[in-house]
C-alpha cells in the first residue's frame, strides 16, 4: 500500500502527540532494524518455526520509548506475510498481569488476529477471539459453497470437518468448544455462541451450562498452559502456520509484591520449557520489557531464569535469547537522522508541503539535542520524533525559521524537556 495523505496524516498525529507508531504506517519510518528483522524472518518465522514446527522465545530489551512497540508491530508484519496467526498483549498490572497465568491466556485470546491487509488495519477491524471465530466459519462456509455444497451433503460435510478440526488438539474441553462454536454459528445458536466466548475469554464457569455442552472444567491456572498449546493447534488445524505471541510491557512495570515478581518470572521460565517439548509447536514468542535488571534477584528462580535467557541475539547468533535493540542501531545520531528524513517526507506528504534543504541541518540539531536530553530508562527516539513533528509543524507555519537555528533549538526546551 502506498504512503497517501490520510495515512501520512495518522502517522503524523500518532508520532506527534506520543511518540508511538500508529498500527499501520510505522513501516514508513522504519530505521536500523533491518539485519534482525531479516534474520527473524528467515531463520524462524519462514522456516523455524513454520516449517520445522519449532518454539522459541525472544526477550526483547530497550527503553521506554526506545522503538519497542515498532519492532514488534514489524515482526507482526512479518508474521502475517508467513500467514501467522498473531496476538499482540500490551501487558498491564489490571487486565493482563503476568503473574496470573490464566490472565495471560485470557490477554492472548482477547488480541489474537489472522492476517490483515493494510485496509483492514486502517479500517480497525476487530480483534480477538469472537472476531476470529466468526471469520473461520465465514471463510470456511465460503470453501463448501464454493465445492457445490448444500443440504444433507452440507451437514454431513461441516461434521466431518469438525471432527478433523478437533483431532490432535491436547485439551478436549477446548476442542469441544471451538467446535460447538462453529456450529453455533452455523444454526444461528446465539446465546450458545456466547456462552462459548465467554469460557474461552476465561469470564466465568457455570455447570448448569457447559456440562451439557461437553465443557466439564473452567480455565484456571492449572490448565492455562494446555490451553495455549490446543490454541496453537486449533489455528494449525484450520490452515494457519502458527502462532506468534508479542507481549509488551507498554507501560513501565509496577512495584509488584516480592510474590507477584517471582510468578511472574517463573511464569516466563515455565514458558521457556515449554518451547523444549514437541508438544508446543509452531509458536514464536517475544517478551518487550524496558529493562533486564528485571531479572535479577536472590532467589532460585531469578537464577534458574538468568540461565535460561543469558545468550545475547544477533545476526551472527540468531540462536540467542535476548534481542538487545540498543544494539541494532549503530551510531544514534545517525539512526534519527535517517528517521527524520522519513519523518520529512510522511509530513511533506500529509500537508501537502515541501521544506527547503535546509532543513538537512534542523533536522541533525533535533537529533543531537534528542540524544542529549535522553534521561533515566526514557529512549531518545521518542523524545527525538516528538521534537521533530512539533519543528516541522513550526516550520510549516513559519518557513523562513528554517534558518534560524537558535530560535528552534529555544523552541524546543519545551517539548524536549
Amino acid at each position: 500500500m502506498q504512503l497517501d495523505t490520510l495515512i501520512a496524516r495518522r502517522i503524523v498525529e500518532t508520532v506527534g502527540a506520543y511518540g508511538t507508531p500508529p498500527e499501520y504506517g510505522f513501516q514508513f519510518f522504519t530505521a536500523g532494524l533491518d539485519e534482525y528483522l531479516r534474520c527473524i524472518h528467515e531463520e524462524y518465522l519462514k522456516t523455524y518455526i513454520k516449517e520445522e514446527g519449532g518454539s522459541v522465545v525472544k526477550i526483547v530489551i530497550g527503553a521506554y520509548g526506545g522503538g519497542k512497540t515498532h519492532f514488534l508491530y514489524s515482526i507482526r508484519e512479518l508474521a502475517w506475510q508467513e500467514n501467522f496467526v498473531v496476538s499482540y498483549v500490551a501487558l498491564s498490572p489490571e487486565e493482563s498481569p503476568f503473574h496470573r497465568l490464566e490472565t495471560v491466556y485470557r490477554a492472548i485470546v482477547n488480541n489474537i488476529t489472522y492476517p490483515l491487509q493494510p485496509e483492514e488495519l486502517l479500517k480497525g477491524v476487530e480483534k480477538g477471539i469472537e472476531a476470529f471465530l466468526i471469520t473461520w466459519y465465514e471463510k470456511q462456509m465460503d470453501v463448501f459453497q464454493n465445492i457445490g455444497l448444500k443440504g444433507e451433503a452440507l451437514e454431513k460435510e461441516i461434521e466431518q470437518y469438525l471432527e478433523s478440526v478437533q483431532r490432535n488438539i491436547e485439551n478436549t474441553n477446548f476442542a469441544k468448544a471451538i467446535a460447538t462454536a462453529f456450529f453455533a454459528l452455523h444454526t444461528e445458536d446465539e446465546k450458545t455462541f456466547k456462552h462459548i466466548l465467554q469460557w474461552l475469554k476465561v469470564e466465568g464457569y457455570d455447570k448448569g451450562i457447559y456440562r451439557p455442552l461437553g465443557i466439564l472444567t473452567p480455565i484456571d491456572r492449572s490448565n492455562a498452559f494446555s490451553m495455549l498449546r490446543s490454541l496453537v493447534q486449533w489455528v494449525c488445524n484450520i490452515g494457519y502456520s502458527g502462532l506468534v505471541i508479542l507481549f509488551d510491557e507498554a507501560e513501565q512495570i509496577p512495584s509488584l509484591s516480592t510474590r507477584q515478581r517471582e510468578l511472574t518470572l517463573s511464569n516466563l521460565r515455565e514458558l521457556i520449557d515449554a518451547c523444549m517439548y514437541t508438544s508446543f509447536r509452531h509458536v514464536m514468542i517475544f517478551y518487550a520489557l524496558p529493562d533486564e535488571r528485571f531479572f535479577e534477584g536472590p532467589s532460585h528462580i531469578y537464577e534458574a531464569l538468568k540461565q535460561r535467557i543469558s545468550s545475547v541475539f544477533d545476526f551472527f547468533n540468531p540462536s540467542g535469547v535476548k534481542i538487545k535493540l540498543e544494539n541494532t542501531k549503530g551510531d544514534p545520531i545517525t539512526l534519527l537522522e535517517e528517521i527524520g528524513h522519513k519523518l520529512k517526507y510522511i509530513f511533506e506528504t500529509a500537508y501537502g508541503v515541501r521544506f527547503p534543504s535546509q532543513i538537512e541541518n534542523v533536522i541533525q540539531i533535533v537529533a543531537q539535542e534528542a540524544y542529549e536530553r535522553r534521561f533515566g530508562d526514557i529512549g531518545y527516539i521518542r523524545l527525538f520524533v516528538q521534537g521533530i513533528i512539533k519543528v516541522f509543524h513550526l516550520l510549516r507555519k513559519k518557513p523562513l525559521l528554517v534558518n534560524k537555528t537558535n530560535e528552534i533549538c529555544q523552541i524546543l526546551e519545551e517539548g524536549l524537556g
